[in-house]
């Protein structure tokens, strides 16, 4: 086996008022909801960034860019099975996912196991090698001011 390769991916999404909010592919009920070209799901954005660039592939807005109106609304599942169409083709695999969702609101804790479950079918990756947690923003920048939302992700590939 060659060497394990790393990857970190960030994505940030402002959050507004009575948009719909998909976060880690599940949808969750909140007053707020991301603002975004796709449907502004910044986990599975993360996770995807993290394992394209552990892969040593193009970044997820080259593969599907927002200027595309065919990325308007779009389902971020669809963007994982593009990405793992490429590791697979590179001839790698995922060893675990770590991902850290920054937000005041929506509370990330009642989700988490649904998140992880989800992140893992869609990486193809057992669910105990998949971790989703969150954090908030103390009060600090547009996080920590109920106004955006933050993931960072790191991806191990083998």
């Amino acid at each position: 086996m060659d060497a394990p390769r790393i990857g970190v991916g960030i994505d940030l999404h402002r959050l507004e008022p009575g948009r719909p909010c998909r976060i880690g592919g599940i949808d969750m009920d909140s007053p707020v909801g991301p603002v975004g070209h796709s449907d502004g799901d910044v986990v599975l954005h993360a996770v995807c960034d993290a394992v394209l660039g552990a892969a040593g592939l193009d970044d997820l807005g080259t593969l599907f860019s927002d200027k595309d109106p065919a990325n308007a609304a779009r389902d971020s599942s669809e963007f994982c099975v593009e990405v793992m169409r490429q590791l697979r083709e590179a001839k790698l695999r995922v060893l675990s996912l770590d991902c850290v969702i920054e937000t005041e609101k929506p509370k990330i804790a009642p989700h988490r196991a649904a998140m992880r479950a989800r992140v893992a079918e869609l990486f193809d990756v057992p669910v105990d090698r998949v971790n989703v947690r969150g954090k908030t923003g103390e009060g600090v920048d547009a996080v920590g001011e109920s106004r955006a939302i933050r993931a960072t992700a790191v991806a191990l590939l083998g």
